[in-house]
């Protein structure tokens, strides 16, 4: 997902963008490195936001200015399955953004965002940019339902989805207060613009002495409503506080016991959402506002609206608040639960999904679960019982057990006798194979280690985030220890010769770069499995899913890791400790030679030994033992090692 949006320049307004991330998709967005918000310029500071880049900007109207197209190209590389372009369809960065798109040879859908609720036509070039936007859009979302509609007759194919913004009801809630005093507060929060109706609400604060009037907010209107309090004379209880955002903002707005929203109309303009009106009602504050443009939409029974422009109307209004105002304040703090940016997140993302088939394939049916058992199948029904019912199990049984088959027949299971022990690798492509026997070629799978726990919920999960990517192969999960809650390492980089000497020389916690993910809980998409292949059945035991998710992103795919609740104990299938030893050393030695050659391999061994060499004088009990052996291991070679533990 790569979204594009200016406003994303303040904090607050990325919440969309987070709580997509917590639906596990995989976003970039682009956003302006300065831009004027609530008349106040403001610089992008990322707070934390890892998915955010910053592009400088030519020009300061929304509609006539133009990105940096370097970020933009550069995230067009990653293959996005949806761009999502945060500007209006006429505006010259729409048409440079797109232009970028189409020499990138840049094929994903595109939507647009537009709040344009007055029928325009544009000049010439906007015009064009405007007709030729809307022509390729694959939709587009609104805030408003006149801009949709004004989009469909100007020549939109695509839905157009009312999407309302969002507000962050975490940081705009209620204070405690009863009711208001004698002398109740009454707030302006927005731009100080002729249009947006502020003198109107100074002239009905003129007839109501006990009345305190603060202003939030900047603009080119300031020094001409200060002389009209002045005039009106209520300048010692009007208090212009100037531009806030964050948590100062979130205060301001609980200092207040009425918002007065008193926009009017203006040529070429209305009222597109009134995002004023929502942060006040998730503030427990009731909304007085004008009856004009979007504001009615927003604010609907939840508030008291007024004719616009008229100062006597305004004030009834707002007395009428005061009067009703334990009953509005309710009716707000319901109403704003349809605003929170976790509803927003979830109507985007079903537009993503309506208009691209990458970011919705493969949800129509649960991953199949392949589970290769061996000896005692009670830890592996323990892993289906905590799984739950709703999905087809293929088992395949290295132990050839006639408990395991009888547990699998109780299960439901589609159970597999390969007839001995092939290991995990051999297993998990005679499931793969008897898959597409049955015509299941096309799901996903899941492989489940018998010692690992996840749920129904926790699998949906890694299933849709996966699936809000075009370019995921392999989910791993997030996993603790079932008895200590410990996290258990899930990320890991793929082995390396030289990842191997920085190993050596003690600084290996360095590079905590994200390879691949351990393959206990590991979801596998149907399409990587007919690009990558089956596994590389040489690895009896250990590294079979560290080469396919490496032969995975050598062609192109990605690894990720799904925030859900896991648990896994390692080596909990037990059995022969120095044989697991020997086996996992061995896949090292295959596995470096696979990837980077009979060089690459020595390389590595060589790294290993003296590693070993140096730590063992060194270390103390148990840690020193495990050294000496890695030692001899390696100065053996691991595949000589593993031939001499099998004779013995």
């Amino acid at each position: 997902m790569l979204r594009v949006a200016h406003h994303a320049v303040v904090s607050a307004w990325r919440e969309r963008e987070r709580q997509l991330r917590r639906l596990g998709v995989d976003l970039t967005l682009i956003s302006s490195r300065r831009w004027n918000e609530g008349g106040r310029d403001v610089t992008l500071s990322a707070d934390g936001d890892g998915f955010v880049v910053g592009a400088s900007t030519l020009g300061r109207h929304p509609g006539v200015f133009a990105y940096d197209p370097r970020p933009f190209w550069r995230a067009l590389k990653g293959r996005p399955d949806v761009v999502d372009l945060h500007e209006e369809p006429f505006a010259l960065a729409t048409a440079e953004l797109l232009l970028v798109k189409r020499l990138r040879r840049d094929r994903a859908p595109y939507v647009l965002y537009s709040a344009q609720n007055i029928e325009k036509r544009y000049p010439i070039p906007f015009r064009w940019f405007e007709r030729s936007a809307l022509r390729g859009a694959a939709g587009a979302y609104v805030c408003n339902r006149e801009a949709g509609e004004i989009l469909r007759r100007k020549g939109l194919r695509g839905p157009a989805r009312l999407i309302p913004l969002g507000v962050d009801t975490s940081q705009f809630s209620p204070s405690k207060r009863a009711a208001p005093g004698n002398s109740p507060i009454i707030g302006y929060l927005g731009r100080l613009e002729p249009y947006k109706g502020v003198s109107t609400l100074l002239r009905a604060a003129a007839s109501r002495p006990l009345w305190r009037i603060e202003i939030t907010g900047d603009g080119p209107q300031r020094d001409e409503l200060i002389s009209l309090a002045t005039e009106l004379g209520i300048a010692d209880r009007v208090a212009f506080l100037g531009f806030a955002q964050g948590d100062e903002l979130a205060e301001r707005y609980r200092r207040l016991d009425i918002v007065a929203v008193p926009s009017i109309s203006w040529p070429g303009w209305l009222e597109q959402f009134c995002r004023v009106a929502v942060e006040a009602m998730a503030s427990g504050v009731p909304v007085v506002a004008s009856r004009s443009g979007a504001i009615p939409d927003v604010v609907g029974d939840s508030g008291i609206l007024v004719d616009p422009g008229d100062p006597d109307a305004l004030r009834d209004g707002i007395d009428a608040a005061l009067a009703r105002w334990g009953e509005l304040r309710r009716e707000g703090l319901a109403h704003a639960e349809d605003f929170t940016w976790a509803r927003v997140a979830e109507q985007k993302l079903d537009l993503y999904r309506e208009v691209s088939p990458a970011a919705d394939a493969g949800l129509a049916r649960p991953p199949q679960i392949v589970a290769i058992a061996y000896g005692d199948p009670e830890l592996l029904d323990g892993a289906l019982a905590a799984l739950g019912e709703g999905f087809d199990v293929t088992i395949v049984d290295n132990s050839s057990a006639a408990d395991t088959a009888a547990m699998a027949a109780r299960r439901g299971a589609h159970y597999i006798d390969p007839g001995s022990n092939l290991g995990f690798g051999a297993g998990v492509n005679v499931a793969l194979s008897s898959l597409a026997e049955r015509g299941l070629a096309g799901d996903d799978v899941l492989l489940l280690n018998p010692d690992a726990r996840i749920s129904a919920d926790g699998v949906g999960a890694m299933h849709r985030a996966m699936h809000a990517s075009g370019r995921i192969a392999a989910m791993g999960a997030t996993q603790t220890e079932p008895d200590s809650g410990a996290d258990v390492r899930v990320w890991w980089p793929f082995p390396r010769p030289w990842r191997a000497w920085l190993d050596a020389a003690g600084l290996g916690r360095l590079d905590r770069a994200k390879g691949f993910a351990i393959g206990s809980v590991l979801l596998l998409r149907s399409e990587a499995i007919s690009d990558v292949g089956l596994f590389d059945e040489r690895f009896f035991l250990y590294a079979e899913e560290v080469d396919w998710q490496k032969r995975a992103a050598d062609a192109g795919w990605r690894i990720a890791v799904a925030p859900v609740q896991a648990t896994h104990i390692g080596a909990g299938t037990g059995g022969d400790s120095t044989l697991r030893q020997a086996l996992f050393f061995a896949s090292t030695e295959e596995y470096q030679r696979k990837h980077f050659g009979v060089l690459g391999w020595q390389s590595f061994r060589i790294a290993m030994i003296l590693g070993a060499a140096v730590r063992t004088p060194l270390l103390r009990g148990e840690r020193r033992k495990d050294a000496a052996r890695r030692l001899r291991i390696f100065l053996r070679g691991p595949r000589r090692h593993l031939a001499d533990v099998r004779r013995s």
